[in-house]
């Protein structure tokens, strides 16, 4: 089982660390242009840069604090932000009718859940 939460902890660092960067460095108006990308042209350029550094950190909180040995309580704490961050992403692509995206974003929001249960129950780092 721990094998298995370090995939998926791996697998959502990964999607985090790629949008992540992606909506950090990437201009709003070339996000916006993109499938999926649409919602970006509804906000500020700051909410999506911020968000993009926000999802940077859920990288590295999902990841590094466990295998650095640095709080690795973080890792649930950081797969429980990674839900509530689904939830809205579910709601924003729901309205705009991308519904592929928002069964993307519930397989992301199942695997955070996972990490979450496992991380704070039976294979706890503190434990």
């Amino acid at each position: 089982m721990n094998l298995a939460l370090w995939i998926a902890a791996g697998l959502l660092a990964a999607v985090a660390l790629t949008g992540g960067v992606t909506k950090t460095f990437v201009p709003r108006e070339k996000l916006a242009a993109v499938h999926g990308g649409g919602w970006t042209g509804d906000v500020g350029p700051v909410f999506v840069k911020t968000l993009g550094v926000l999802e940077i950190l859920a990288a590295a909180g999902l990841v590094l604090t466990a295998a650095l040995g640095i709080a690795p309580v973080l890792v649930p704490v950081t797969a429980v932000c990674w839900i509530l961050l689904m939830i809205g992403a579910m709601v924003t692509h729901g309205r705009r009718g991308e519904s592929a995206l928002v069964v993307l974003n519930l397989a992301y929001l199942a695997l955070a859940v996972f990490v979450a249960w496992g991380r704070f129950g039976p294979e706890s780092f503190t434990g």
